[in-house]
């Protein structure tokens, strides 16, 4: 490896959303600092399956429903 050309990589400490701490390695930052979380996978709706909601644009939601309303799934 080229010597003075890779990013110092070191020992950081994140805090989730909920105050739970873990240490990792990164090149954010200098030894020891602190990386805190606004949104985390403990919270953020993408991992914890949050509301999800239909658009009818147009209303092809309603045509969709009207046309297989039948079909028990």
């Amino acid at each position: 490896m080229k010597k003075d050309i890779h990013p110092d990589y070191h020992e950081i400490t994140v805090v989730m959303t909920d105050g739970a701490t873990f240490k990792t390695r990164s090149t954010l930052g200098k030894e020891g600092e602190t990386l805190k979380l606004d949104i985390d996978p403990k919270t953020h709706p993408a991992w914890t399956g949050g509301a999800q909601h239909l658009v009818d644009s147009g209303g092809q939601l309603a045509r969709f429903n009207k046309r297989f309303k039948g079909m028990g799934v």
